[in-house]
């Protein structure tokens, strides 16, 4: 695939998806760049934000299948994975699947249910697949799930423990739409109208071949040196309780590539790494006061204000 094909077809896919959720083009690039980076993305807002739409529009968009999980506190990890069922003519069992094969996934309200249920389909976003019974069943290619919490201070949820937040790439909110975009939804047509007329700006090939490119887009020395300047003052005990982890620092470095290749550039400059940060490393932070996960935008922001861009030493 081409440069400039590649660059109208991330185009193309943000369009397509900005028609549906509109007034929120940075928020669905960063969709996209942790879609590219192979990664999962969780959205945490309020109910009614968007996000179902968010997620039923990049599935229309890119041309995959998809399946919506609500989650409740009687989950089963069956009902997300599948069971099996006796075959009374064969006298056998068959694997019956659960919405989890599907290649774009919506984990609805994750933090509604128990840690068992949870743990159950962020085993499947790590491995890929599913072992029942004695038998492994691979997961569809390209496969990204998009879960959705609300706040850990609204009632009836349980709070993701930090190894289970650490499975998603991302991390982003949707907020408030603007007055001017709220008076838009007001006075246009309905949003799940229109996600029923939508049409595949990608096809699934090309979504692999991105996935791909993006892989390949140029790491320079120094943009490394800034990143390894990053985690290290988020690992410092005056800054936070628990600092960016090798797989924290790992995932940054595949998000900003992927950044990097939505904006269209075959390299990584400090901009995309910053356009990031906050989205890799919020969930991953602990502020020294804080137990929650929920601090870490403070600790980003001054990781942005107060870790140079060039070494200083060299300066």
């Amino acid at each position: 695939m081409e440069h400039v094909v590649a660059n109208q077809l991330v185009g193309d896919l943000i369009d397509a998806v900005g028609c549906i959720l509109i007034g929120k083009e940075e928020q669905i690039k960063l969709c996209v760049a942790c879609f590219v980076a192979r990664g999962h993305l969780l959205l945490e807002d309020l109910p009614g934000m968007g996000k179902t739409t968010l997620a039923h529009a990049l599935a229309e968009a890119c041309g995959m299948s998809y399946q919506r999980i609500q989650f409740t506190s009687d989950m089963l990890p069956s009902d997300i994975l599948g069971v099996s069922v006796f075959n009374s003519n064969e006298a056998t069992f068959e694997f019956r699947q659960g919405p989890i094969f599907s290649q774009l996934v919506l984990a609805d309200e994750i933090n509604r249910a128990t840690p068992k249920a949870q743990s159950a389909l962020l085993e499947a976003m790590e491995e890929k697949q599913v072992t029942l019974d004695g038998a492994t069943y691979s997961l569809p290619s390209p496969f990204f799930v998009i879960a959705t919490q609300n706040p850990s201070d609204q009632m009836g949820t349980f709070a993701l423990p930090e190894s289970q937040l650490d499975r998603f790439l991302m991390r982003i909110h949707l907020g408030y739409p603007d007055p001017a975009v709220e008076r838009e939804l007001i006075n246009g047509v309905n949003r799940r109208d229109l996600i029923k007329e939508m049409k595949a700006a990608v096809s699934l090939s090309q979504l692999v071949e991105m996935q791909k490119q993006a892989d390949l887009i140029h790491l320079s020395d120094a943009v490394i040196d800034y990143i390894q300047r990053l985690v290290a003052f988020s690992r410092q005990p005056s800054t936070t309780h628990v600092g960016l982890s090798p797989r924290g620092t790992l995932a940054l470095v595949a998000a900003a590539k992927a950044y990097a290749f939505v904006e269209g550039r075959a390299h990584v400059v400090p901009e995309d790494v910053q356009a990031v940060l906050a989205a890799v490393a919020d969930h991953r932070l602990q502020g020294g006061q804080d137990v929650t996960g929920h601090a870490g935008s403070s600790v980003v922001e001054k990781m942005l204000s107060e870790v140079d861009v060039f070494d200083q030493a060299l300066l």
